[in-house]
């Protein structure tokens, strides 16, 4: 069984930076031929966010809250996500993300803000009810000519973490199922 794993893309400008980052952790994170990737970048979109109804968000919505892993990926504007972004998680019921890993990652122009994905975006990921395996991940733009270091490390604590957690997940029981 393969992996339904998508990007969410929430720079409003199409195509970038922070979406090539993104597709990048996903690429070092898992095994290759274990995942299915889909990349939603919200800037196609502009033209029916804020559409209520919207036949296609809704459609859209499903989809990444039917996926196993989703990294949320935006850059970093006054201190924290996109509109664009925040925008596209508000279509969702609390819950609304319930069963999804997802990773929180933002891009910077500096370390300024290297805690906004886990201070910001994290919180907002959890309450939405996903689990979120670790810190997030901020990449400042200076060290695109290190990206490929910095988001293999990046990976690494992931792969450590969620290895954790499967550790214990193993151990768990079921409390309906007399021990």
């Amino acid at each position: 069984m393969s992996l339904k794993v998508m990007v969410v893309v929430g720079n409003p400008k199409p195509a970038s930076r922070t979406r090539k980052v993104a597709e990048l952790l996903v690429s070092h994170l898992l095994s290759p031929g274990s995942f299915e990737l889909e990349v939603l970048d919200l800037a196609d979109h502009v033209d029916e966010i804020f559409a209520w109804p919207s036949e296609k968000m809704s459609a859209l919505n499903a989809k990444v809250a039917e996926s196993d892993l989703v990294v949320f990926a935006s850059p970093t504007y006054k201190a924290t996500y996109t509109g664009l972004l925040k925008a596209f998680l508000d279509r969702y019921p609390a819950n609304g993300l319930a069963g999804v890993t997802a990773i929180p990652l933002h891009t910077g122009a500096d370390f300024t803000h290297a805690m906004g994905p886990t201070f910001t975006l994290s919180p907002l990921l959890v309450e939405l009810g996903a689990m979120v395996p670790g810190r997030g991940f901020y990449l400042p733009l200076s060290q695109m000519d290190r990206l490929d270091e910095v988001v293999a490390a990046a990976a690494a604590e992931y792969r450590g973490n969620l290895a954790r957690l499967a550790t214990v997940a193993a151990a768990t029981t079921d409390a309906s199922v007399p021990a």
